[in-house]
């Protein structure tokens, strides 16, 4: 009882929006260098960077259900401070002990966590954001318990939990339905495609800079500011992108040809891996990485739109939840085995194989050149029907 009721209860408003900015700052200031960190102070190969990210997929994965039930069932007050305790401490973990075991167990805690909520610069310069952001997030945990209300709880009915039975159901019930829509299809096909080819890129890219390149001498060579404005300047880039598309892009060619410039976004992504694995120079190299982000944000609307519109209420968030599942299991079965190629051979290598394993998704979209019609609307003698229960 003392886990669902505040020591000092505060407007929920105002602990939402504290919530959420002192959670973003910690998130950013350790996912912009915990990977460098990695590779610089852990001093992880290719192969273990890659599965420790790994690791972490297959927790969130493997964990939604089960911590979900803590949510449907206790309390999501409850729920919501678990996950930022267990996401700081296994940053903490990470960051205090800075070797290989550490960062599988930190990524496995923190992934667990997660779900509650689904050199020259030297050793103290890296470990220390790693370090900072586990301990604000702890203490985000422990202020939530003494002042976050939660009021209007009511346990979630026994029919509608989330549970590993429920998700076989799902998983049939989608299944059906791509079976009989195209469009489901190849959004099934792309998202494990992306997921096997996107772990290695998204692990990797800032280790093949670093082994590559000198950081520019206006950051004057420390690594954590230069990453850190590399991060920043793609944030900007790809939320332009991401405007252009929602203001920009022509209605019509979203509602006649959506597959067209999806397909475009994902040939641009291909193209933008490809750069970052061959080209020789630093800011080329990122104005690739920029590129992929860019890429991703300017369809993420578009292919929201079209998915959605070829769905019908009661198979939307189905469909939507395996594609989820579809780029998590691409993840977990790609990664490992790009990372082993990276440390046996080289990471370019293993980006161009990466590169290969998604170029079919250009195929596919453009396979799908229009999207469904829109369901009909009720006759206008149904609409005012009352509807039961």
């Amino acid at each position: 009882m003392l886990l669902r009721r505040p020591l000092r209860e505060t407007d929920a408003t105002s602990t939402f929006y504290v919530l959420t900015a002192v959670a973003a700052f910690a998130f950013a200031t350790c996912f912009t260098l915990n990977l460098v960190f990695q590779y610089r102070v852990i001093g992880l190969d290719p192969f273990q960077m890659v599965l420790v990210g790994t690791v972490l997929e297959a927790t969130c994965f493997l964990f939604e259900v089960p911590t979900g039930i803590v949510a449907d069932l206790y309390s999501r007050r409850v729920s919501v401070i678990i996950g930022f305790f267990l996401v700081g401490a296994g940053f903490a973990v990470e960051g205090g002990f800075a070797t290989f075991a550490a960062a599988v167990v930190g990524n496995v805690v923190w992934g667990i966590g997660y779900t509650f909520t689904s050199g020259a610069l030297g050793l103290v310069a890296l470990r220390a954001p790693v370090i900072a952001a586990g301990a604000t997030l702890m203490a985000l945990a422990v202020g939530l318990f003494v002042v976050m209300p939660e009021r209007h709880f009511h346990p979630t009915p026994r029919g509608d939990r989330q549970t590993f039975g429920h998700l076989r159901e799902q998983l049939a019930a989608g299944l059906r339905i791509a079976r009989a829509r195209q469009v489901v299809r190849v959004f099934l096909l792309v998202s494990l495609l992306v997921g096997l080819a996107s772990e290695v890129f998204d692990r990797l890219w800032r280790v093949r800079l670093l082994e590559s390149f000198e950081m520019p001498a206006v950051f004057g060579g420390d690594e954590a500011v230069a990453f850190t404005v590399f991060a920043l300047i793609g944030t900007v880039v790809s939320l332009a992108a991401s405007l252009a598309s929602g203001r920009w892009l022509p209605r019509r060619l979203i509602d006649t040809n959506p597959g067209l410039p999806v397909a475009l976004a994902a040939l641009l992504q291909v193209v933008a891996v490809v750069g970052v694995a061959l080209l020789g120079n630093l800011w080329l190299a990122l104005a690739c990485v920029w590129l992929r982000g860019a890429a991703m944000a300017f369809s993420a609307p578009i292919e929201s739109t079209w998915i959605n519109r070829n769905l019908d209420g009661g198979t939307r968030a189905t469909v939507l939840s395996m594609n989820s599942q579809a780029n998590a299991i691409g993840q977990v079965a790609g990664g490992p085995p790009l990372g082993a190629l990276a440390t046996r051979t080289s990471i370019p290598v293993a980006l161009l194989v990466a590169a290969v394993v998604q170029a079919p998704s250009v195929l596919a979209f453009l396979r799908v050149r229009r999207l469904a019609p829109c369901p009909a609307a009720p006759p206008a003698s149904e609409a005012a029907r009352p509807q039961r229960g």
